[in-house]
């Protein structure tokens, strides 16, 4: 809390009330909600420094004049009462808006404080947050904001101020919007590397120094010999199961099917020693999981790990230490035999948006389960997971997919007949090492200049509070 003996001798130390009213808005009707008309600005609109039209509701315009006192206008600046408590925007349409309750819209006293309230009142971020109530959403009041306390300097030294802040404001965004283009492309490098590896270019090169390599279509006879053998062993193991003795001839064998043929009519050219192949002739049974009962379900310990949507990445990489849930021994191995997965399963989501999240289950974690919102893919014979994980995650391959997928209520659908018959680029096994070997150093890098840039960011956030501290207490000369 600021303390006004701190403050230089030409400075007073007043309160938010005394220099502006929190004006609070209305408690609008869900069911009045249009898609066009007045906008009504609420809480989830305010992102960023300005309001945000990404998740807008409207009202009739006949609320214009009805609601004329929660008419919101240019150049207006809100703050957020309810969850996101302190968030300050601007509003800069404009057409007027209406203000929704637990948004709160700053009625200045004096407009000559207005960039000297601005800028103050992110200081008090943890004030807002001391003041507020509630345990699963924080809520604060206006007469709560109102009674925090604020430095006010002389005129002059106000404009000095605002001056010296926006001046090192200025070089911050500058510096911020570079590295945000770094990251940006970062994003589109990565792509690109995922493309060339799926359509050979990565390994142009290793293909001229390594000309006489297996080609791919005799590892997909092995793997689809492996596939039929493992179908064997397990119709045998079942069928003795239920009735006690091995079958008679082999008039069962008939039964196996194999994957359909891929038309490959409408696909690009692959290099030569790679052949196309789908999804279901290099796996084991693609499955998805399936959801127990939630009473079946524990948070943060237990048997065996339930893996949700949220514990898949675009990075290959599976969060499973993120909010754990897990069910019982007894639930995995009965209820949830078909869901299980193990060190090396591939994971998508087929639930979106958005789709296109490629997961790779690790070592660390020996066994676990998944919910009906995720696919399992599971390789045969001496394919590489890796290599498959990353045709998963480029465009050129998961966008197949997605063109084909169906969306009901804004809701993205991956079937499992799409995941089966995914045409995957099939390189010979000793290139599809190579692939890997090139796509892990170069994500490597770029891993290591992405952790440097969030530093970074974290860091101008960091001197972004240093520098209004610094002001607001009357340093300006060490800001």
């Amino acid at each position: 809390m600021i303390n006004g003996k701190d403050l230089p001798d030409t400075w007073n130390l007043s309160t938010i009330g005394e220099v502006l009213i929190v004006r609070n808005g209305y408690a609008f009707k869900s069911k009045d909600y249009k898609e066009e008309g007045i906008l009504l600005v609420r809480q989830s609109n305010l992102g960023g420094n300005k309001v945000s039209v990404d998740k807008a509701v409207y009202l009739p315009q006949s609320y214009f004049q009805d609601y004329h006192d929660y008419l919101v206008k240019k150049g207006d600046i809100l703050i957020g009462m309810s969850g996101s408590i302190g968030k300050l925007c601007i509003y800069d349409r404009n057409e007027p808006a209406l203000q929704n309750q637990r948004t709160g819209l700053l009625v200045f006293k004096n407009e000559a404080l207005r960039s000297w309230v601005w800028y103050f009142l992110p200081t008090l971020d943890k004030n807002l947050k001391d003041e507020g109530k509630g345990v699963a959403v924080q809520n604060i009041s206006a007469s709560q904001i109102e009674a925090l306390p604020i430095p006010i300097a002389p005129p002059n030294d106000q404009k000095l101020i605002v001056a010296e802040i926006e001046k090192q404001f200025s070089r911050l965004d500058e510096a911020v919007e570079a590295l945000k283009r770094i990251q940006a492309n970062l994003k589109r490098y990565k792509a690109s590397v995922l493309k060339a590896a799926v359509e050979g270019k990565l390994t142009e090169q290793w293909r001229k120094e390594h000309p006489d390599v297996e080609p791919a279509s005799e590892l997909l006879k092995r793997i689809l010999a492996e596939r039929k053998k493992k179908w064997e062993e397990d119709y045998v193991k079942k069928y003795v199961a239920a009735h006690r003795h091995v079958p008679k001839d082999d008039s069962w064998k008939k039964k196996y099917k194999e994957p359909a043929a891929l038309d490959t009519s409408n696909l690009p050219k692959l290099p030569k020693g790679w052949i196309w192949a789908t999804a279901e002739q290099l796996c084991d049974f693609i499955t998805k999981g399936s959801t127990p009962a939630a009473t079946k379900l524990h948070e943060g310990a237990g048997a065996v790990q339930f893996l949700k949507v949220y514990n898949l990445t675009f990075t290959g990489q599976l969060n499973y230490k993120y909010r754990p849930a897990y069910v019982s021994r007894a639930t995995h191995e009965e209820e949830l035999t078909r869901s299980g997965v193990f060190p090396g399963d591939i994971l998508i989501n087929i639930v979106g948006p958005p789709l296109g999240q490629v997961s790779i289950v690790p070592e660390a974690l020996p066994e676990a389960n998944i919910n009906q919102a995720i696919a399992r893919f599971r390789m045969l014979g001496e394919m590489l997971g890796r290599y498959f994980a990353i045709a998963l995650m480029s465009k050129e391959v998961m966008g197949w997919a997605i063109k084909r997928a169906k969306t009901t209520a804004g809701q993205a659908n991956l079937t499992l007949e799409l995941c089966r018959a995914l045409p995957v680029p099939l390189p010979p096994l000793s290139e599809q090492k190579n692939i890997v070997e090139e796509v892990e150093h170069c994500f490597s890098v770029t891993e290591e200049i992405r952790e440097a840039i969030e530093t970074n960011l974290k860091r101008a956030d960091r001197l972004r509070q240093s520098i209004l501290k610094k002001a607001f207490s009357g340093n300006l000369g060490r800001v």
